[in-house]
């Protein structure tokens, strides 16, 4: 569910920056989640990419950006993906993140921020706002720093959820990323309804009872 913190914003000279990263994009299981977020005045330290966080100090840091930063979330689900496939999901997730965030503020970004080298724009007929694609942004720019951490997080939490109704596949600790663990119970036990069928490791178990 989307998420907001109304806190001031910071406009910077160049005005409302927003960045926005994803996370998911790779698994076999579960959704593809994006952050939006837009730095307050109190940036908290320690900001960089998700991936070279452990996973203590992300948990420090989800709250810290929870409370100083106006932030929002674009889930897109399995069944989602395997209906307009992954690229574009991820796209459809980053314009829901800052459709929802922008909603929020009242205010429309003079920029949006985005980790790698592609955007939304062009992408998703939905998407309507100046934006820039930036390799490893996510440890370059810190509100992207800031999304990485909010977009893994999130989704963290919704897999170790559903390893409870789903015990076999150890998403609680790969997060449903295709390890060895996870393949050979998707081989044993078959795809489950949070699995994304479009993706071939999954399609090729579709008929294991």
């Amino acid at each position: 569910m989307p998420g907001i913190i109304a806190q001031p914003f910071l406009l910077a000279k160049s005005g409302l920056v927003i960045g926005v990263d994803e996370a998911g994009r790779g698994p076999l299981a579960g959704p593809v989640v994006a952050a939006a977020c837009a730095l307050g005045p109190d940036v908290p330290t320690g900001l960089d990419d998700s991936k070279k966080l452990s996973a203590k100090r992300r948990a420090v840091l989800e709250p810290l950006i929870q409370r100083t930063c106006h932030w929002a979330l674009g889930v897109v689900d399995a069944d989602e993906i395997d209906r307009i496939n992954i690229f574009a999901a991820t796209m459809l997730a980053m314009t829901r993140a800052v459709e929802t965030l922008v909603g929020a503020l009242g205010a429309n970004p003079d920029e949006v921020l985005i980790d790698g080298n592609m955007t939304p724009q062009g992408r998703n007929p939905d998407w309507r706002w100046t934006a820039r694609a930036i390799v490893g942004g996510d440890a370059l720019e810190p509100c992207i720093s800031a999304a990485s951490i909010l977009a893994k997080e999130h989704r963290d939490r919704l897999m170790r959820a559903a390893a409870a109704g789903h015990p076999h596949y150890g998403w609680e600790r790969n997060m449903g990323y295709g390890t060895a663990e996870h393949l050979a119970a998707l081989r044993s036990h078959g795809p489950t309804p949070l699995h994304r069928r479009s993706f071939a490791p999954v399609a090729q178990c579709a008929f294991v009872p």
